[in-house]
């Protein structure tokens, strides 16, 4: 791991892919059949608005540091990386959680709250690097639990009474190419864009 992405000046747009690999057949009589590779991982497109030199140079920098996909890093995408819940709350999982489910128990919560975490909202448990997007709204119950729905399935085991982050949920990162590219002009803007892919 060498650091964390400048985040200033912000990217002006980050596109955001789910890869999800399956295996797909058609038979002669037309009949699909499909089956799952089982993994997932994020790929962002992130693009900058013309940037002066000053703005330019530390973040060509740090990507020349990476040594092409070489070295890992983290990402913390402006926007979707904040969630639209209630970021107050200290979720932790109830109960240890095995590899391959899609949901968890938490607790740690506010009693009878709704929101506490939104469908579509990023987040990542502490004890590994992989990020998870919450597939329901999170709602707790008057005793404080929570079921949190989430896609993909999980990659990892998770402990019982791991923290999760949702608040400026950071992506661990490389870069897809070993090639970096930026472009000037006489006016002394530059233009800047590059693709990462989630590494975990």
């Amino acid at each position: 791991m060498s650091g964390t992405f400048p985040t200033s000046p912000a990217p002006s747009s980050v596109e955001i892919q789910s890869i999800e690999p399956n295996l797909v057949s058609v038979a002669q009589n037309l009949q699909r059949q499909v089956r799952t590779r089982g993994g997932q991982r994020w790929v962002l497109k992130v693009s900058y608005a013309p940037l002066t030199r000053a703005e330019f140079a530390p973040i060509y920098a740090f990507a020349m540091a990476q040594r092409g996909q070489f070295e890992t890093f983290t990402f913390t995408p402006p926007v979707i990386s904040v969630s639209q819940g209630i970021t107050s709350q200290n979720p932790v999982v109830n109960g240890a959680l095995a590899l391959g489910v899609s949901s968890a128990s938490i607790d740690g919560l506010s009693a009878s709250t709704n929101g506490i975490i939104k469908a579509g909202d990023f987040f990542k448990f502490s004890g590994h690097n992989k990020v998870y997007m919450a597939t329901a709204d999170m709602n707790s119950a008057s005793n404080s639990t929570a079921t949190l729905a989430f896609a993909p399935n999980l990659l990892n085991a998770v402990a019982d009474n791991e923290t999760i982050t949702f608040a400026s949920v950071p992506f661990v990162c490389s870069f897809v190419s070993d090639i970096t590219t930026f472009s000037t002009n006489t006016s002394a803007t530059f233009s800047l864009s590059f693709e990462l892919v989630e590494i975990f």
